[in-house]
């Protein structure tokens, strides 16, 4: 079953979002105006679209495995995370950067992506003493 996401264009000069079956389910986001920055600037990038999400459903955005490589920028909240309030008439979605190095960025550029999610459900807490499971060693899954 395909999801229908209203979305409205804020410019005609980025191609239009398309969903690219069997490639990835990540959708491609594009710079709506040319920018230009020095080693660091901070921008918030417009994207050039606002969307109306399905209800119960978010939007992840993320940088293109290529955009520090291509424009030597980082997302500066490392993933934006759009939910579906956020969905009027002017409410852009925006990539906020920070340049490592001066770059340049075009009108059009392929700069971060996104894929929709069902929200987290509703979390309870049952706080306990000790929990049960083997101890892995500490720091994430790499141990000390």
């Amino acid at each position: 079953m395909n999801e229908i996401i209203k979305i409205k264009y804020f410019t005609d000069k980025i191609e239009k979002l398309d969903y690219i079956d069997g490639k990835s389910d990540w959708i491609d986001l594009r710079a709506a105006e040319d920018v230009v920055l020095k080693r660091g600037e901070f921008k918030l990038i417009p994207l050039g679209v606002a969307m109306e999400l399905p209800k119960g459903y978010e939007a992840h955005v993320v940088p293109r495995s290529s955009t520090f490589k291509n424009f030597g920028i980082i997302q500066t909240n490392h993933q934006g995370v759009i939910d579906a309030s956020y969905s009027g008439d002017n409410d852009q979605w925006f990539m906020p950067v920070y340049a490592v190095r001066d770059t340049e960025i075009h009108i059009n550029d392929r700069i971060c992506q996104f894929r929709i999610v069902k929200n987290q459900p509703r979390i309870v807490f049952d706080e306990v003493i000790r929990l049960e499971n083997k101890d892995r060693g500490g720091f994430g899954s790499t141990g000390k």
